[in-house]
């Protein structure tokens, strides 16, 4: 079984990457659903069929879904929600808000991914493949269950200690069955949920980039977060790459062909920059690419020749990658980066530090790394170079003599 989810910031392609995927895949012969948790659904779009919230195949072996939120939420949360809201309507708080009230935060993201996990589980599929909102709700989305277990835990106490205190007046207020009943077997799910995203055997996320520079500083905010909360990243896929563009592997980028119109030439000067950063700043993880196309991405002939271009003979189920592409530890009252480098002079360390952005020169090796706010806080007071494995530290910050 195999959970591949795709990131990135919105526009950048990530349903086209995830649909030529998933069709890769069910041509492949494995029963393959695609399936988006985007509120702005454009899965259908882009497979040019209609969709609804339940699996429909489109194509042998390949189905296709977009959540309905709304009517997730009814099924799981309706009659908690129906007791909340009572309560706040006795409080004399209006219908309509205290309905909106009465879904915690987070609830969209949680219903989403047990929808995912549930066909997951039920063995019809043998891989589902996410077409994800943008890159910060999917982020919330994927540490939405460590804070919801504990905002279950803080509801189900609530519950136990109100009842206790009022005897039975709330209990007039409540549904005819406990509302309160099924929120061991939500969270227990939620448990489950999280020990499945957080396998590397079961699944994958793959971040979606543009060669842009607030694309690229988006998607490496993406890759730190997943990497802080261990969530297995295994590959990074560059779309919409114009012609002429040659690497040779270790971030340098030539321009073979430069375009004779201005300005497509500057648009190959951009890319060529920020895909020498990609090389770099993304490293140890593998790339795939997609060229940009002069046709619209709809319909399974183009999301087939899409496929053919990221993932040539490749499996697109198969993990690209195993490891952490950068760890976080504790020693005494500081921390530790640990982050992977490719052979490098073994020259000084040189780091610089502006905000939640460290720059790190070894040699003529460059690289631009976004922290994580528990790091951007503090200095970094030093760096080794040992083994392909930098390692900088973090002391804490000493406070200001008065």
């Amino acid at each position: 079984m195999r959970i591949i989810l795709y990131l990135g910031k919105g526009g950048v392609g990530k349903t086209t990457v995830a649909a030529a995927s998933a069709l890769r895949s069910a041509e492949l012969g494995y029963r393959t659903l695609v399936v988006s948790t985007d509120i702005a659904h454009s899965l259908a779009d882009s497979l040019d069929v209609p969709l609804t919230g339940e699996p429909t195949e489109i194509a042998p072996n390949l189905f296709a879904q977009e959540i309905n939120v709304l009517d997730e939420i009814h099924q799981h949360w309706g009659k908690m929600q129906g007791y909340v809201g009572n309560v706040l309507r006795k409080q004399g708080v209006n219908k309509a808000i205290a309905e909106e009230m009465a879904i915690i935060p987070g609830m969209e993201e949680v219903v989403s991914l047990l929808q995912i996990n549930r066909q997951a589980q039920e063995g019809f599929f043998d891989r589902v493949i996410v077409d994800a909102a943008p890159t910060g709700e999917t982020i919330r989305l994927l540490t939405v269950p460590d804070s919801f277990q504990w905002y279950m835990a803080r509801i189900n106490s609530w519950g136990d200690t109100t009842l206790r205190m009022a005897g039975g007046l709330l209990r007039k207020l409540m549904p005819e069955k406990d509302p309160f009943a099924g929120l061991d077997s939500l969270v227990a799910g939620v448990k489950e949920l999280q020990k499945v995203l957080l396998n590397p055997d079961i699944t994958s996320y793959r971040v979606v980039l543009n060669p842009e520079k607030m694309v690229v500083k988006e998607g490496a905010r993406a890759v730190t977060y997943l990497s802080l909360f261990n969530y297995p990243v295994d590959a990074v896929v560059i779309n919409r790459i114009l012609p002429g563009l040659v690497s040779d592997g270790v971030g340098n980028i030539q321009v073979t062909q430069p375009s004779q119109d201005p300005y497509l030439r500057h648009l190959q000067e951009i890319q060529q920059r920020y895909l020498g950063e990609i090389e770099r700043d993304f490293y140890p993880l593998p790339l795939l690419r997609a060229h940009a196309s002069d046709t619209e991405m709809v319909g399974i002939d183009q999301l087939r020749a899409l496929a053919r271009t990221i993932f040539g003979d490749r499996d697109p189920g198969q993990i690209f990658f195993v490891g952490q592409t950068q760890q976080i530890l504790e020693d005494g009252n500081d921390f530790i980066l640990k982050l992977p480098l490719p052979t490098v002079e073994l020259n000084k360390v040189k780091l610089t530090k502006r905000g939640d952005e460290l720059f790190i020169s070894i040699g003529n090796f460059k690289r631009e790394l976004l922290l994580p706010s528990v790091l951007a806080q503090r200095n970094a007071s030093g760096a080794s170079f040992t083994n392909g494995v930098l390692q900088v530290r973090f002391p804490p910050v000493q406070p200001q003599a008065a």
